[in-house]
C-alpha cells in the first residue's frame, strides 16, 4: 500500500507526455473561439466533423478538449474569479492570449485536483513565455497565484459533492 502512495505522489508532480501540447491546443481553442464570438466547444465539434473527412486536421480528443469543455461550462464563474483576482486591470483589457491562459489555469486550479497548483502555475507561466507578451509570464503567475489560494476549499467541496 506504501508503494502505491509513493506512486501516487509523485505522478502528482509529473505531467503525462504531450500534456502540455493538449495546454497549447486548448488555449489556441478558446482564443480562436473568443475571436469568433462562438463556444469553444462548437469550434471542437466543427473539427470533429473535419477529421472525419481529413484526418489532417486533428482529432478532437485527450486533455485539450475536456479541459476546453469544462472553461466552457464554468465559464461565467471563472471569468468572475479571474476578474476579481486582477489588480489595475479588466479582464476585457487583458491581451486575449492571457484571458485564455488564464481561463484555462483557472479551471485547472480549481476543478482538476489530480494536477499539483504549482504545475497548474508553471504550465501558464510558459504558454505565457511562449504565445504573448515580454510582461505575460510574470503577470499570469501574479493573477494565478491569487487565484490558487482559493484552490483548496473549490477542491475539497467538489470531492465532498
Amino acid at each position: 500500500m506504501e508503494t502505491t502512495s509513493a506512486v501516487s505522489t509523485a505522478d502528482r508532480h509529473s505531467e503525462p507526455r504531450g500534456r502540455h501540447r493538449q495546454r497549447r491546443r486548448a488555449v489556441d481553442l478558446l482564443f480562436e473561439a473568443e475571436a469568433k464570438g462562438v463556444p469553444a466547444t462548437d469550434l471542437i465539434a466543427e473539427r470533429r466533423e473535419a477529421f472525419a473527412e481529413h484526418d489532417a486536421v486533428g482529432e478532437m480528443t485527450g486533455y485539450g478538449v475536456e479541459a476546453v469543455a469544462g472553461v466552457v461550462a464554468d465559464a461565467g464563474q471563472i471569468d468572475a474569479i479571474v476578474a476579481s483576482r486582477l489588480e489595475n486591470w479588466k479582464l476585457e483589457r487583458l491581451p486575449a492570449v492571457d484571458r485564455a491562459i488564464l481561463r484555462l489555469a483557472t479551471w485547472e486550479l480549481l476543478y482538476a485536483p489530480d494536477i499539483d497548483v504549482k504545475v497548474v502555475i508553471t504550465e501558464a507561466v510558459k504558454l505565457a513565455a511562449e504565445l504573448s507578451t515580454d510582461d505575460s509570464p510574470a503577470f499570469v503567475n501574479g493573477v494565478l497565484d491569487r487565484i490558487a489560494v482559493l484552490a483548496p476549499q473549490v477542491r475539497a467541496a467538489g470531492s465532498a459533492e
